[in-house]
Parts: C-alpha cells; sequence; structure tokens
C-alpha cells in the first residue's frame, strides 16, 4: 500500500547539497518521485515541481532516481546544460556510488555483469548489457529466526553501476541473492517486515550517496555527497551507529568517511 498523498502546503523545503549558475544538486528524500509519473498520479512530492517552486526557476532532471532511494539528485537549471549533463551520463563518465543494506552476508566483492531485460518490456524485447561492482562494508547478525532460517543476517554494500539500467542496482542484487531490505518487488516479505519492525520504519534501504563529474560548463572535477552521518539522513545514521555492525578490515576508513560528512 503506498502512502497517502501529502498536501503541496505541507511539504518540506528540499535540501540543495551544491548550486551555481548551471547545476542544482539537492538531496532526495526516500518516498519522492523525481518528476511526475502515470504510475503514481496522486504523489505530491515531486522534486521536479516542489524545486522549481522552491528556486523560483525551471529546473531540469539529467537522471533519476527511484521513489524509494534516497540521496543526491543532480539537476540542470537551463536545457543546453540538460543536454551536456544528459549525453555525459549516457558516456558513462558519470561516477556514481550507492549504499545499500541487503540481506544476509554477500562476498567481499563482486562484479556482475548481466544483462537486464527492460522492466514490463513486451516479451521478446532483448536484454540489455548491465555491470555493477560491489564491495561489502559490514555485516550483521541477529539472533532472531526469520522465514526458514534460526537467525538473522544483513550486510551494508557499496554499489557502483557502470550502466545506467532502471532498478539496476536492485535487480543485480536480487541476481546474487541477497536482495535490498525493503525492495518489496525483488526481495521477501518476512525478511522486510522483521527490519521494519525492528527499525521502526518501512523503506527501500538504498542511498545514492556520492556522484562524481566533471562540471558541464567549467570542466572541474565535482563530487557531491548526501552524507550518511548528519542530520540530512538521520535513519541512516541511526543505521550506522547504533547497530553492532562488524566492518570489513580493508573497509575502515571508507566506513569512517560514510559515518561522517565527508567525501572519499
Amino acid at each position: 500500500m503506498s502512502d497517502p498523498p501529502t498536501p503541496a502546503e505541507a511539504l518540506p523545503v528540499l535540501t540543495v547539497l551544491w548550486m551555481d549558475e548551471a547545476v542544482v544538486a539537492i538531496h532526495k528524500p526516500a518516498g519522492w518521485l523525481v518528476h511526475r509519473s502515470p504510475l503514481d498520479p496522486h504523489e505530491q512530492r515531486i522534486v521536479q515541481t516542489v524545486l522549481r517552486d522552491q528556486l523560483g526557476r525551471w529546473v531540469y532532471p539529467v537522471h533519476r532516481l527511484d521513489k524509494g532511494t534516497s540521496g543526491v539528485l543532480l539537476l540542470a537549471l537551463d536545457a543546453d546544460t540538460a543536454r551536456t549533463l544528459s549525453q555525459a551520463f549516457e558516456a558513462r563518465t558519470v561516477s556514481k556510488r550507492y549504499v545499500a543494506m541487503v540481506r544476509g552476508w554477500p562476498p567481499a566483492s563482486a562484479d556482475v555483469d548481466h544483462a537486464l531485460v527492460p522492466d514490463e518490456a513486451p516479451q521478446g524485447t532483448a536484454a540489455q548489457p548491465a555491470q555493477t561492482a560491489f564491495e561489502r562494508l559490514a555485516t550483521l547478525s541477529l539472533p532472531i529466526p526469520v522465514d526458514r532460517y534460526p537467525s538473522t543476517r544483513a550486510a551494508l554494500v557499496l554499489a557502483e553501476p557502470h550502466t545506467g539500467r532502471r532498478h539496476q542496482i536492485r535487480r543485480h542484487l536480487k541476481h546474487l541473492a541477497h536482495p535490498i531490505i525493503g525492495d518489496a518487488t525483488h526481495g521477501k516479505g518476512p525478511h522486510n517486515r522483521l527490519w521494519a519492525q525492528r527499525l521502526g520504519q518501512q523503506r527501500l534501504w538504498l542511498h545514492a550517496w556520492q556522484l562524481s563529474l566533471l562540471h558541464p560548463t567549467t570542466g572541474e572535477a565535482l563530487t557531491l555527497v548526501s552524507p550518511l552521518g548528519g542530520p540530512l539522513n538521520a535513519d541512516w545514521s541511526d543505521l550506522l551507529r547504533q547497530w553492532a555492525w562488524q566492518v570489513e578490515p580493508a573497509q575502515t576508513d571508507r566506513w569512517a568517511a560514510l559515518a561522517s560528512l565527508q567525501a572519499v
């Protein structure tokens, strides 16, 4: 069941992470659409609409995040910049890093090269190449039976998609048999319900942590971060700090960066 629509007058101000005359990057909260969709016509939490009204100027999305995903979202402030940025995403010159909480303990690292048929494509549609690199950041075990398992295991992983297929990270983690917690489409209900109860909320635990690219007009390197360690992502901050995660020895520096306001 989807959340009831939020009245427009009750919508919060979106947090701007970076802005100049060409681009704006914001933190997209979980549960917001990037732009209007006929699949969810009553949703009022629309980044494109709210940010346009907030800034008093038109904004142009150049990539997308799923409704359930939080984190860095980049938009252009004019049509020419939008075309340049869209071409950069298509040319795969933009580096994206996500953090996900997944069911079970996946391998320490995995490079998934698994072609995907577009969602809801007609039968017979060819699969498109899709590659994602994963690294296991930390693991957690609770002495709580779930489904057919005597205990509950979860892990935090870093995901770096090298292609941009829809739901790619979610589908590749399902392919590894370690779906994202809260993923109603690709996960399992008993696990999702257990974690929703334990964490006090039901959401897709996928976060667009970092976006790195060359600025479309200056050519300077630009790294945009929606930090997990601050009040902007209080749910993730609590998850990292209040649970007994066992951090992988090779990931201690990155873990420290994730739990702070830094980028690495």
